[in-house]
Order: structure tokens, then sequence, then C-alpha cells
């Protein structure tokens, strides 16, 4: 048996646990082939780098030598981290659903030699509670059955595989329309808490593509109520203890149905889809506090999550030592030792901070504050220059604190989406800074983690660290970084950068969509399968269309594929869109609201506006273009008009446009020429 090979790895969360003394593998097929060769079940532990339960877990059982020494024995122990191989978590995450257990992390497996999965679980204490066996006694049980009962076992590979091979729905209903959108929106303002926003009860997650659903909502039927609610959702969040008000980002969820104690771990991808909320938020309501927030969370992201080469790291964790929050909370003698009694009194006021606290820290009860001001007033701008400086003083006082660990490894996928958000943002907040930001980001992606193949296919690798890659790519890497390459095309031209932008952005979008038609489309059903073609070493192909807090492939694709038609001028993408949500029209129909994100890319579909600037003089109307909320609008820019194709669509518009002119098209007719700001922005209400 072999001993822990760890060491070796790349990612942070491997190499959290090089040290344990179980023989950890990492996911390979040496370590597959071991399993076989020794006729023994595999443990597959899956978890990630700011996982607190999976931290709980390492300690009390993989750090032991006794439970070790079980778990060397009876099994080949198998360590995946869920980032790096989001196609096996999805695999085995489904397989623990379809044992009927609630699914989390850690997630623990027990497989057959095979890799077919017969049971499983996610934390298990060391000792016997919270109505959980031991560790050990799952350990010895679960050999047990495998040697004794190899009935029983091939009974569960076979239920579970017929589980997840299921075919895909194949109801023949009707096809989708605005109006079932424009019904399903009152039965989704249900579900939303009319006091603190979020869905109903705890814990609450941002759920941002029921947000964004609600908003697309008001854009049809009126901002009351629809809109109304998302602004009630990003306030509290953005007032509440999810935030970090001194350094700035949202954690990853609430604990609580107020949004006051968060699990306090910070995610890359979280905060690309809020950004882009506060961005739409801040553009109807003009409240200070979405411009304010905003500008904070893209300071964290340059200051904390970004690296040397402008990629972005993945994850900051929930502890820091030992501790969930530790790094984030103060006592009531901390605040005042850092600011002095009345400066700390003064600050108490607008952030919930006074000598009881307003949290019970873990292990030991002690009561803490978590900063929010979700009970006091707004301060003015008097209260707000004192406040100021306060902040300015308890961040660097936390500076100095032990920082939680940081997850370095570059995704595709999550870098993708936080590329699209800052350039989505930054149209909205006049912030040209983030779009060279974001341009910075994805030039990393496209060089250090794009490779071609022996087929001569152009394709992204999912992570890289160390100058490790993790490949083939799945499908959301390659449809994130195609929605990043035409956020990065529509707005290369921004009149507030320094110069244009030099990538061809638009022939990396083609290059990636030709890859994952390749790779990820199967030929069946016409879905996205999440691993590609040529990875070997999964048991299965699955195609999840629902949401998850990641956004789903095909929701990021289809609004791909939709911008490309308005971009290129080409039809052709839009009967490709328009395949691909008849494939998954049966599976939308049995949860619409599960499938939030796929409606909206449906819905930009069926309603985007798409904004074509020529002339010379056309910049001021291609900046009032870019600043219509990018959910509703694509934006062609004729900076080159002699290289359009002959009977290309936008030529016509070029010769008509003199010096400067704008045409809107929408549902295949385009609008005459209108060369004034104002004019344009009539064109666009409502998006």
């Amino acid at each position: 048996m072999s001993a822990n090979e760890l060491g070796k790895a790349a990612s942070p969360y491997l190499l959290q646990h090089a040290h344990n003394p179980v023989h950890w593998r990492m996911w390979t097929p040496d370590a597959l082939d071991e399993a076989q060769r020794l006729n023994k079940p595999i443990l597959l532990s899956v978890g990630y780098a700011a996982c607190h339960w999976c931290h709980v877990m390492a300690h009390e059982s993989f750090e032991d030598e006794a439970t070790a020494a079980v778990m060397n024995e009876l099994f080949v122990n198998i360590k995946v981290d869920r980032e790096e191989r989001p196609d096996i978590d999805h695999i085995y995450m489904s397989a623990l659903q379809a044992f009927g257990e609630r699914g989390g992390w850690p997630l623990t497996m027990f497989l057959t030699p095979k890799a077919e999965p017969f049971w499983g679980g996610t934390y298990f204490p060391k000792v016997e509670q919270y109505g959980r066996p031991a560790f050990v006694t799952v350990l010895k049980t679960v050999a047990e059955a495998f040697n004794k009962e190899p009935e029983r076992i091939a009974t569960n590979t076979r239920i579970v595989r017929e589980g997840l091979t299921k075919a895909v729905p194949q109801d023949k209903g009707k096809d989708l329309t605005l109006e079932q959108l424009n019904n399903l929106a009152p039965q989704v303002v249900n579900f939303i808490d009319q006091v603190d926003g979020g869905l109903r009860g705890a814990p609450k997650f941002p759920n941002t593509p029921i947000l964004e659903f609600l908003w697309r909502a008001g854009g049809r039927l009126g901002k009351v109520p629809y809109r109304e609610l998302v602004k009630l959702t990003m306030t509290k969040m953005s007032e509440g203890g999810i935030y970090d008000h001194l350094g700035g980002g949202y954690a990853r969820y609430s604990t609580d149905e107020r949004w006051l104690v968060p699990h306090f771990e910070k995610m890359l991808y979280d905060n690309a889809q809020i950004l882009e909320l506060l961005a739409l938020c801040w553009h109807d309501y003009r409240d200070e506090l979405f411009r304010t927030r905003a500008t904070e969370t893209v300071g964290w992201l340059q200051r904390e999550m970004s690296t040397p080469d402008g990629a972005f790291c993945a994850s900051l964790d929930a502890d820091s030592e030992g501790q969930e929050g530790k790094f984030y909370v103060w006592t009531w003698d901390e605040l005042v030792a850092v600011l002095g009694q009345e400066d700390a009194s003064f600050l108490g006021k607008f952030y919930n901070a006074s000598r009881i606290g307003n949290w019970a820290e873990e292990p030991h009860g002690k009561s803490v504050t978590i900063l929010n001001r979700l009970e006091s007033k707004r301060p003015t701008d008097e209260e707000e220059a004192r406040l100021a400086p306060l902040r300015r003083t308890l961040f660097e006082a936390r500076e100095k604190r032990i920082h939680p660990g940081l997850d370095d490894k570059i995704m595709a996928d999550w870098n993708g989406l936080m590329i699209g958000a800052l350039v989505n943002a930054a149209t909205l907040f006049e912030k040209p800074e983030w779009i060279a930001l974001a341009a910075r980001a994805y030039a990393f992606v496209a060089s250090a983690m794009q490779y071609t193949d022996e087929q001569g296919k152009r394709r992204l690798a999912h992570s890289t660290r160390t100058g490790v890659l993790v490949k083939p790519g799945m499908a959301l890497d390659h449809a994130a970084m195609i929605r990043a390459a035409l956020a990065l095309y529509e707005a290369r031209n921004h009149p507030g950068l320094a110069a244009p932008l030099g990538a061809d952005y638009l022939d990396d979008a083609n290059a990636w969509v030709e890859a994952l038609e390749a790779y990820h489309v199967d030929p069946e059903t016409g879905l996205l399968c999440m691993a590609a073609t040529d990875a070997t070493d999964v048991i299965l192909r699955l195609a999840p269309t629902h949401d998850d807090a990641i956004p789903n492939a095909h929701a990021v694709f289809l609004s791909a594929l939709v911008r490309l038609a308005g971009l290129t001028g080409d039809e052709g993408w839009l009967a490709r869109a328009d395949r691909l949500i008849a494939a998954l029209g049966p599976s939308v129909r049995t949860s619409f609201v599960g499938h939030a994100g796929i409606l909206n890319a449906f819905e930009l579909r069926l309603r985007a506006k798409e904004i074509v600037t020529a002339g010379p003089q056309r910049a001021e109307l291609y900046a009032a273009a870019l600043g219509v909320p990018f959910v509703g609008r694509i934006v062609m820019d004729l900076d080159r008009p002699e290289a359009l194709p002959k009977g290309h669509p936008a030529e016509a518009q070029s010769q008509m446009a003199g010096e400067a002119a704008a045409f809107v098209c929408s549902g295949g007719t385009c609008s005459l020429p209108v060369t004034t700001k104002e004019a344009l922005l009539e064109l666009t209400r409502g998006s």
C-alpha cells in the first residue's frame, strides 16, 4: 500500500492533507488500478480549501493515527478537490442524492474497485454525535458489507447507475414562451422573504439566477414588486454580516435568515455574480450603497484575489487559526483597544457593535461582533466622514492577524465569470479601468491555459497552479470564457480606455465554441456534458441542467450563442441557440425555478436589443450603448466597416450612418438611424 502522495499535488486543498497519516492517493488511473488489483473498496473524500466542515473532519479523523490506520487497512483512499475536478464531484454527489441523502461537503463516498458508488454520506464525526455514527464504525461496517454481502453491493451500484443514467426527460410539451415566464414571475415572488430579501428561511444563499429572473421580469412587467425585491435583497446583503465591511467582498452564504452570520468563506464565483447585480441595481436606483459595495469588492479582488499575472484566485478560507470566522470578528475589548472608547462607541452605533456582541463564536461560545449595518440608519455625510478613517484603522489592525488561507489556483470558468462581470459592471459604473483589469486576467487564461490538441482544436484547461494544468477543461470553462471574450469584444473600444483592447476576442470565442461542440455535446440529447469525451477517468458523463451556486454551462453557453448572432450578424447562431433551447425544454419543464439561469438566457433570445454604432464620430453613441444594462442589449461597434463581409446586415447601416449614428434592432427589425444619445436611450428604454 502506498504512502500519502498528496505532497505531489498542485491543489492547495490536497496539499492541506499532504501530512495526514492516511495513505491518500490522487484521482489517477494508478490509484483506480490499485483498488482493482487489491480488490479493495475505495474511500473517496471530496472537499475544497475554503470548506469549514472539511477542516473539522480532517482534524478529527484524517489527522488521527488510529482512524488513519483503519482507513489504510480497509480502503484505497482517494482525495479530490471538488473545484479542480467538478466532474468527479458531480457524479458522486449525484450518487449520494440518489441514495436519498442530502448533499454537502465534505463528501464521503464508498466505491467498488471499479469506482462505482455503493454508499456514502458527508461529514462523519470521530465519535458518535449529531445523530451521526462514529467514522471508524462506518468504515468497519462498510468494509464488512463489501466483503460479505456482494449481492447487496451489486444491487446498490445498479440502482445508483440506473438513477444517474436515466433518460433525459422527453416531455414533448409546448415550446417555452414569454407568457410562461410572465406567469412564473408572481410565483417566484411568493418564494422571496419580503422583509429581508432572498429566498425565505435559512440558510440564505444569494441565488443570483433567481434574482436576475426577477430583475428581467421587472423589465417586462414593471419594477414593483420584481426589481424592488432584488433591490431589497441586495440592500440587506450589502448591509449584513455576509458582507465584509472592512475589506470588501461577500461571503458564500448566511447561516441565518437575516444575512447576519455568514459562512465566512469568500468565493470568486459568488462575487462575480453579485457584482453584476450591484451594477443593475445602481443603474436603476442610483443608491450609492451599490456603487460603494461594488467598488470595495473590486478593491478586494485586486488586493487579495489577484496573482502577479493578473488572473483571479479561487477562494479565501472560512477558517483561520482553526476557527471559523476568527479573522473577521471582534470582541468589544479589541474594538476599544484599537479605536479608543469614544470612537468604538461611535462606530458601534452604526455597525451593531457592543459589549454583548451579536454572535457566540465557536468553539467556546465567546460573544463577539460581526460588523453589520442591519439595525442602524444610514450615516449622514458628516457621520460617514468620521466612520471612514475608523474602518481603515480597524482594517489595518485586522491585517496584522493571521489571515485565512488563500486557494490561489486559477480556474478558467470562475475567471471567465469574473472577467465578464467586471466588463458588465464597468459599463454601468463608468469604470473603464475595470475593463482593463478584466482584459489582463483574460490574457493570462488565453495564454497560459489554452492548448491545441491532436485534432487541432484550441481548448482550455480547467485549472492551473504552479505551472500544472488540469485538463481537459469542462463545458463551463469554455462557455464562461466565450462569454468573457464576447463581453470584452463589445467593450473593446470603450472611450475611457487608454488604448483599444488588442486580443482577437471574436476569434477566441469561435474557437472555443468549436471545442465545446466537438467534445461536450451529447449526440443523442444535444445537451452539454460536463466532462469532455476524452476525459477517460470518469465512469459517467453527466449533463446537468439545473442551477447551482456556480452558473450552469447550458445557461452561459445559450446566452453566448445569442450574443454571437448579434455581434456577427449571422443568424446561424440563433438556429444553434434554438436547437439547444428545444433540447433543454423537457428538463426545464420539470422545474422552472430550478432552471432560472436557462430561462434568463431564453429571455435574452426573445428580447435582446442589438445596438449598432457606426461612423467616425460615434464615440458618444457607443458609450451610451454600452451604458444600457447588459442583460438586455448586444453592442456591435462598427470600428472597421470595410472588413464586413459583403452582404453583412450591418453593411447598409454603415453606409447610412454618416458621421455618427446608432441603430437598434429587435425581433428581426431595425430602427431608423438615431444621432443623439437621448434618442438612443429612448429606443432602449425598458432594458
